[in-house]
């Protein structure tokens, strides 16, 4: 039987073999759904996720969406603010970003500058 790779995983695998975080400098990872997105700052040496944020806020359960509801784009930003300020919280200036295999672009793009406006480093 043959196992078809779609281009993501391609892209994911050509990523991660070359980048790793360590402890001074966390690697920065991304996940996206369709509806929400995901950012960790992770030490691949010792295997453990030091800082996580996404854009899920506690006890929203059911919510009706307002007239001013906030796009997927700029949630991403916040994400993207709020992991950098939880991150100069530890003392974490410096990070290596993943990606994921997703496009730089969107969502990806947006959570990016979101932590380079809220001080981390990549």
């Amino acid at each position: 039987m043959k196992r078809t790779i779609n281009k993501k995983q391609v892209r994911h695998r050509r990523v991660r073999s070359k980048i790793s975080g360590t402890k001074e400098t966390p690697r920065l990872s991304v996940f996206r759904s369709n509806v929400h997105v995901f950012a960790q700052l992770i030490d691949d040496n010792s295997g453990k996720t030091l800082i996580s944020a996404s854009d899920i806020v506690k006890g929203a359960k059911g919510g009706k969406k307002t007239k001013a509801a906030v796009t997927k784009t700029e949630s991403a930003k916040a994400v993207g603010m709020e992991i950098a300020k939880m991150a100069e919280g530890k003392g974490i200036k410096k990070v290596v970003f993943d990606r994921g295999g997703y496009k730089y672009h969107g969502r990806v793009k947006a959570l990016a500058e979101g932590a380079r406006e809220g001080g981390l480093k990549f």
